[in-house]
């Protein structure tokens, strides 16, 4: 077993852990408290190659693999977690249903753009009351001679007030529950396409998050992605990869917060001597050390896997559970060593410790990672 990364892939971090360093952290405060969305970091990051990092070369991606992905989401989440959420939202879910389920000439007008980051995409499955339960799914598409009808709305939706691209799903056969839920490419400018609220949220304030309706939105027949009534199986593949990203993200923002409480605790003196002197502190950091390497090697091996084409159902829901239950211990931890500075927004850790909460909700609470666990568990 070969647990190092590779020449190209150690290249890569330092890449993005500069961009991240000089593009992003001068700004993470100001963000945050003003609920910014980074665009012009995005377009760069997309003028850069990574938006696109796993598509073929062919669709203007950069040809490389899912370990090299989770990288670029690690680094930037180290950073800001809220950019890395942004990249994962727009290539894992939204740019990557496109290019899993799409047709030839879906997947040439649309991922070029989503790949360059001239377009930003979303993807909209969860409703008001379509949570966990997604095969509950509300949103009506009717299909009307040769265009498509939608009416319903969609909520926690990332990057929908910026997004050209919308991926939605939308029940076409309510009698067939999980297989009468179809997906689309809905162009925001299309009529009948509009956005609702902006929410105000705990953490990630840089990236938006809102809802999306549809008021008898039209679109050609060109807009079903995949086959009818296959978009809610496909939406399972799709969060595989999303999942992986998201423990990608976990797993950097965690660092994050270690490595800042790490440098604080070499600084900081009580009782006359560095608190990192202390065994407590010690034993703190030893924790959270260990945490985040082995969230890591759960992590990259489910990517690796995934890039080699293998079934990772089981080992992303793993991956994301761990790391994003670990990133909330971690956070707590690093705000703990701080003592009261953890709780003021000068810090870093203060907002690592509100980001690290949504880790364990989005693309599956824990709750359901446990139940795709436990199934994949009873089959064996």
């Amino acid at each position: 077993m070969d647990f190092q990364y590779s020449d190209d892939h150690l290249q890569l971090r330092r890449a993005v852990r500069e961009f991240a360093e000089a593009e992003i952290a001068p700004y993470v405060l100001e963000w945050d408290e003003g609920q910014i969305f980074p665009l012009e970091v995005v377009k760069k990051l997309g003028r850069l190659g990574y938006l696109g990092c796993v598509f073929p070369e062919a669709l203007g991606g950069a040809a490389l693999d899912y370990v090299s992905y989770c990288i670029v989401i690690e680094e930037l989440s180290r950073v800001d977690p809220s950019v890395g959420l942004i990249v994962a939202a727009h290539t894992s879910l939204c740019a990557n249903h496109i290019y899993l389920a799409g047709t030839p000439e879906q997947k040439r007008a649309y991922i070029p753009k989503l790949a360059s980051g001239e377009w930003i995409g979303c993807w909209s499955l969860t409703e008001n009351d379509a949570g966990s339960d997604a095969a509950g799914t509300r949103t009506k598409a009717v299909k009307e001679g040769a265009s498509w009808r939608i009416n319903g709305a969609k909520t926690f939706c990332t990057n929908a007030h910026y997004a050209q691209v919308c991926v939605a799903m939308a029940v076409t056969d309510r009698a067939a529950s999980h297989h009468g839920i179809s997906a689309f490419i809905v162009d925001t400018s299309a009529g009948g396409f509009r956005l609702g609220k902006k929410e105000n949220k705990l953490g990630m304030r840089a990236s938006a998050t809102g809802e999306v309706i549809f008021e008898d939105c039209r679109l050609p027949a060109s807009g079903l992605l995949g086959k009818q009534g296959e978009g809610f199986v496909d939406s399972l593949r799709v969060l595989d990869g999303g999942r992986i990203s998201i423990a990608a993200l976990s797993v950097g923002l965690a660092q994050g917060a270690y490595d800042a409480a790490l440098k604080y605790s070499k600084q900081r003196k009580q009782f006359g001597r560095f608190i990192s002197e202390f065994q407590a502190i010690q034993h703190k950091l030893a924790d959270m050390a260990t945490s985040i390497e082995a969230a890591r090697l759960l992590t990259y091996r489910a990517a690796a896997m995934h890039s080699g084409g293998r079934k990772v159902n089981k080992e992303s829901a793993m991956a994301k559970l761990f790391s994003s239950e670990m990133a909330v211990r971690v956070a707590d931890e690093a705000v703990q060593i701080y003592g009261g500075y953890g709780f003021i927004k000068d810090y870093p850790v203060e907002k690592f410790y509100r980001d690290a909460k949504l880790c364990t909700i989005g693309e599956g609470t824990s709750e359901i990672q446990r139940m795709v666990i436990a199934r994949q568990l009873l089959k064996s």
